[in-house]
């Protein structure tokens, strides 16, 4: 039961990210990955809040292992970041890395703060 949660879970996140991906880097019109920064900072977001609320039967699967395991992307941050390296960026690259991991962990806080708030 556990994994047909967690891959229901992923089901909807790997196509969100996908499009999210698409919409951001359409209206963008860089080489920068900010359809990826982008879907990571939001399933960060997404799963601070999941880590500050209780919650149980399967919904830590479904949500935060299977959707925000799906909408986030650890391997293309790495191979985005490599690219722009490659292409030659000087500052673009390290922008990524100090950027997304600050962004990241700056949204995980403001999800788990929410969910506090709302939680009460």
């Amino acid at each position: 039961m556990t994994v047909l949660l967690v891959v229901l879970g992923a089901a909807v996140g790997a196509p969100l990210r996908y499009l999210t991906d698409r919409a951001v880097q359409a209206r963008n019109g860089t080489t920068f990955p900010w359809g990826t920064f982008t879907a990571n900072v939001i399933g960060c977001a997404v799963l601070g809040f999941l880590a500050a609320w209780p919650v149980g039967g399967g919904v830590s699967e479904l949500a935060s292992v299977g959707f925000c395991g799906a909408l986030t992307t650890y391997s293309t941050f790495g191979y985005e970041t490599l690219r722009l390296a490659e292409e030659g960026e000087r500052l673009s690259p390290l922008f990524n890395v100090v950027a997304s991991i600050g962004a990241g962990l700056g949204a995980a806080s403001v999800g788990a703060l929410l969910a506090g708030l709302v939680h009460g």
